[in-house]
């Protein structure tokens, strides 16, 4: 009897070779593949149809979890497997690190696969029709949102590869069914069967209830998911006007972002919060952005710790620094400094790179050249009478009137000679102070480059 399936020569011939080769027309001539290869029936039917795709244009790579004990021998199979096909085979042992095993087996797989990537390489994986609708069900458990519901698309460029879906059309029954007539020999993974496993229970236990009910559930939910690609991308044009309009990667406007309507605000920041990570924050993370960050009191100095970065509030902006500058913000301290300068000298202090050069107005006597002068941090309560201005004055209200920021200021040094302050270095340039060493055409210190972008507005 004739399967109600289509066989692999009609099929092959009429609709899956053409949209291969389709899909992969926005790869470069010098284009190269990557397979991701488990053993199971997926991938190893995904090899064998690579191989009739792009012969000598392919490789494949295992990666051996150490979680089960016959993975090693599951490494030999691919690897023989492949070299009947004539095609290279990496097997890599990877160390999967402690917490939820499949995130981090997904994270170590992915990291494995990076680091064999050539340039022009494009990785190739065999998830299929039925691995959508999964993915989709299990975000949707998840609470995901419009980024999570597009689940896996055909061709997916990151920043740091480019994978390539081909089987993402075709269901399972499709692939059993190819494989049985092309004689792909696969091994059957123990752990897909674990329902201890959010995927492995949620096909085993959930999928045919669903599909009882809903015959044609996985086509829907592949539909679904191409629905919200398409919603992804319309999202991701307005982010990025959004972005543009209000701010940078590392500080927002507080004027421009309140301006746009609350679920554009919660977009933009969960776009702007994730950065280069692979996923986005939680939402409860976003409304304790926005609560407890932008809504807070202008003088709480309120700060929000998530993956690695603060994001804090400072005089009409929201912005981003690394947990570890705002950790030296708060504890750094440093002993006093004696330096020696001279004529062009290039030297770096906390604040940043700076230059000795000479100027048409006021600067620094040439007397203080090659002699030890001090340099010692800030430690508050210090007053400064600044070259120009008449009287002294906190150097706390300096520092407040140039908007330095907060988490920056630590970095700000006293230059003196004999207890007599002669300037100030901060992220902003060095500040000349009045004092007995002022002469015409003398000379100070010229900022050239900062140790921080953010060093105010």
């Amino acid at each position: 009897m004739r399967s109600a399936l289509p066989a692999f020569n009609e099929i092959w011939q009429r609709q899956f070779r053409s949209d291969c080769l389709s899909q992969s027309e926005t790869f470069s001539e010098q284009a190269s593949f990557l397979i991701g290869c488990s053993g199971g029936v997926d991938s190893m039917l995904l090899l064998r149809l690579m191989s009739l795709l792009y012969p000598q244009k392919i490789r494949a790579i295992y990666i051996d979890h150490q979680l089960q004990a016959p993975s090693a021998d599951w490494g030999r199979f691919v690897a023989e497997s492949c070299a009947l096909l004539n095609v290279p085979c990496i097997v890599q042992k990877v160390a999967v690190a402690e917490g939820n095993l499949e995130n981090q087996a997904r994270s170590a797989r992915y990291q494995a696969y990076q680091q064999h990537l050539s340039t022009h390489e494009i990785l190739v994986l065999a998830h299929h029709q039925q691995d959508q609708a999964e993915t989709l069900i299990l975000r949707l458990l998840s609470g995901a949102g419009i980024h999570g519901l597009a689940a896996m698309r055909a061709l997916d460029q990151r920043d740091e590869m480019t994978i390539w879906r081909p089987m993402l059309n075709l269901s399972r029954e499709q692939i059993c069914q190819w494989a049985a007539e092309l004689n792909v020999q696969n091994i059957q993974d123990p752990s897909n069967f674990n329902i201890q496993y959010d995927r492995a229970w949620a096909r085993a236990e959930l999928w045919p209830m669903l599909q009882s009910r809903y015959p044609k559930m996985q086509l829907a939910l592949s539909r679904s998911s191409a629905l919200m690609q398409d919603a992804e991308d319309i999202l991701a044009d307005v982010l990025a006007q959004d972005m543009v309009s209000c701010g940078t990667s590392d500080r927002l406007q507080l004027e421009k972002l309140q301006a746009l309507s609350l679920p554009r605000q919660r977009q933009l920041l969960s776009a702007w919060m994730k950065g280069q990570e692979q996923y986005r924050p939680s939402f409860d993370m976003v409304q304790r952005l926005m609560h407890e960050v932008i809504d807070s009191k202008m003088d709480s100095q309120a700060a929000l710790h998530c993956n690695g970065f603060y994001y804090l509030r400072f005089s009409g902006g929201v912005f981003r620094i690394s947990s570890a500058e705002y950790m030296l913000s708060k504890h750094e301290q440093f002993a006093m400094q004696t330096i020696q300068l001279h004529d062009n000298q290039l030297f770096k202090v906390l604040s940043g790179q700076f230059q000795i050069q000479y100027t048409e107005t006021y600067g620094l006597s040439p007397t203080l050249l090659c002699q030890n002068l001090s340099l010692v941090q800030r430690q508050g309560g210090e007053k400064i009478h600044l070259h120009g201005r008449s009287g002294s004055w906190p150097l706390k209200k300096a520092i407040q009137q140039a908007q330095i920021f907060p988490w920056l200021r630590h970095r700000i040094q006293i230059l003196s000679i004999d207890d007599v302050m002669l300037g100030v270095f901060t992220p902003k340039g060095f500040w000349l102070a009045e004092s007995p060493y002022c002469v015409a055409a003398g000379w100070q210190p010229q900022l050239v480059s900062s140790d921080n972008r953010k060093t105010g507005f």
